[in-house]
C-alpha cells in the first residue's frame, strides 16, 4: 500500500470517529436538556403542590393591610358616617331598647361623631333617660389639653364637664362613667377590639359596635359568640365602608379621598356592627336542602370533620362536626346549631406538629373555620 492511500484511509477514519464523537455529545447535551425540563416541571409540581392558604387568605391579609398600617401609626381613629349608623339602629326601635336609658359613646368626640348627632336628633323618639360622649384626647410636648365629657338630658343645651385625664376609654375616670351607662354605642379603636369587648362583657353592659370582621377569630373575640355574649348587627353583611379620618391622617390607601371641603375618607373592607341587643332581623333557621356524600364532602386531614364551603351547602343529612367559613355567624341560631370551636384552637391530630395551624384539606391549608353540629331534635 502506497503512503498516499495510507494517509487517505487515516483521514477517512479520523473524520468518521470525529462525526462519531460530535453525535454523542449532541445526544448527551439533548439527555441533559431533556433531564433539566423535567426537573423544571418537577419542581413547578412540588410548588405547586406546596401546602397553601386559600385565595380567601389572602383577599382577607390584602383587606387588613390598612388597618395594620392604621395600628403602626396608632391611629385608629375614624369617624363612622350618618347614613351607616341611621341604617344599623333602624332595627333596635321596635325592642324599646332605649326607652329611660343612658347611652355613653365613650370613644367619640361630639364635634365630629355622627353617634352623639344621631342620639341627640332622636333623644325624643327614642325616650333616652340621657346621652353622654368621651374621647381620647392624648396630651403631647406642644400642648397639655385634657379632655371632656359632654352630657345631654333633652333639654338646653348640653352639658360640658372637663376630666382629668385623656379620655382613653380604659382610664379609671371612663370606667366610672361607664358604670352609670346602660347602652354602649360607639366606633372603637380597631386595634383595641378585644381589650374593648373584654372590658363591656366585664362591666355586664349592653353594646352596638362597629369593627372589623379580622377580630372575629381572634382568641378573645370568637368566645363571646360560642357563649352567645355578642353576635352580628344586622344592616353590613359584606363589602367596605367609608370613614372619615382627621385632615393628619398619613395612611394613603386605594380608597382615599377628599371631598370639596378638604376632608378626608378612606374605605375600609371588612366591616361588620357588633351587638348583644336583639333586633328585628335575628337568623331564622338556615334551610338546608344538600344531601351528603363522601366526594361532595371531604373530611379535613388533620381534624375529624367535613369541609363545607359554603354556609348554603350544609347538608341536611350529616350529623357529625362540620368546618364552616366565618360568614356562618351572620346566619347562626343556636337552637339549629352548636358551635365547636374555631380550628385554630381545637386539638388536632396527634401528628401535626402545631396545634394553632388551620385546617388543611388535601395538603392545602384553609381559612379560618367554624367547627358547628346540628343540634338532636327534641323527641
Amino acid at each position: 500500500m502506497t503512503k498516499g492511500k495510507k494517509s487517505s484511509i487515516i483521514k477517512s477514519r479520523s473524520r468518521e470517529v470525529a462525526k462519531s464523537r460530535s453525535r454523542e455529545v449532541a445526544k448527551s447535551r439533548s439527555c441533559d436538556s431533556e433531564q433539566v425540563a423535567k426537573s423544571r416541571k418537577s419542581r413547578s409540581r412540588e410548588v405547586a403542590n406546596r401546602p397553601t392558604c386559600d385565595s380567601e387568605q389572602s383577599n382577607r391579609r390584602s383587606r387588613s393591610k390598612d388597618l395594620l398600617k392604621a395600628k403602626a401609626a396608632k391611629k385608629d381613629e375614624f369617624y363612622t358616617q350618618l347614613t351607616d349608623i341611621e341604617k344599623e339602629l333602624k332595627h333596635y326601635r321596635k325592642g324599646k331598647h332605649f326607652k329611660g336609658k343612658v347611652v355613653f359613646c365613650n370613644c367619640d368626640d361630639p364635634t365630629q361623631s355622627k353617634f352623639w348627632e344621631y342620639f341627640e336628633n332622636y333623644f325624643d323618639v327614642l325616650k333616652l333617660k340621657k346621652l353622654i360622649a368621651t374621647h381620647y384626647r392624648p396630651s403631647t410636648l406642644f400642648e397639655n389639653s385634657p379632655s371632656y365629657k359632654l352630657e345631654y338630658t333633652g333639654s338646653g343645651k348640653p352639658k360640658k364637664t372637663r376630666i382629668v385625664g385623656d379620655g382613653d376609654f380604659q382610664s379609671a375616670e371612663c370606667i366610672e362613667i361607664l358604670k352609670e351607662a346602660d347602652i354602649v354605642v360607639t366606633n372603637p379603636p380597631f386595634s383595641l377590639l378585644q381589650d374593648y369587648v373584654d372590658q363591656l362583657i366585664e362591666h355586664k353592659k349592653k353594646f352596638l359596635i362597629i369593627g372589623n370582621s379580622l377580630a372575629i377569630p381572634t382568641k378573645k373575640i370568637f368566645p363571646r359568640f360560642k357563649e352567645r355574649k355578642m353576635w352580628m348587627g344586622c344592616s353590613i353583611k359584606s363589602g367596605d365602608r367609608e370613614f372619615r379620618v382627621p385632615n393628619n391622617y398619613p395612611l394613603k390607601a386605594a380608597g382615599y379621598r377628599k371631598d370639596k371641603d378638604g376632608n378626608k375618607y378612606i374605605r375600609v373592607k371588612g366591616v361588620r356592627w357588633f351587638t348583644n341587643l336583639s333586633h328585628d332581623d335575628m337568623p331564622d333557621p338556615i334551610h338546608l336542602y344538600k344531601y351528603y356524600s363522601t366526594e361532595k364532602y371531604p373530611k379535613y386531614d388533620n381534624y375529624d370533620a367535613i369541609e363545607v364551603g359554603k354556609v348554603k351547602d350544609i347538608p341536611k343529612d350529616y350529623d357529625g362536626e362540620m368546618g364552616v367559613p366565618v360568614t356562618f355567624l351572620d346566619k347562626y341560631n343556636p337552637k339549629q346549631f352548636e358551635i365547636i370551636g374555631l380550628c385554630r384552637y381545637l386539638p388536632k391530630s396527634p401528628q401535626i406538629k402545631n396545634p394553632q395551624e388551620r385546617f388543611f384539606l388535601n395538603g392545602k391549608e384553609k381559612f379560618a373555620r367554624i367547627v358547628i353540629k346540628k343540634r338532636k331534635k327534641p323527641k
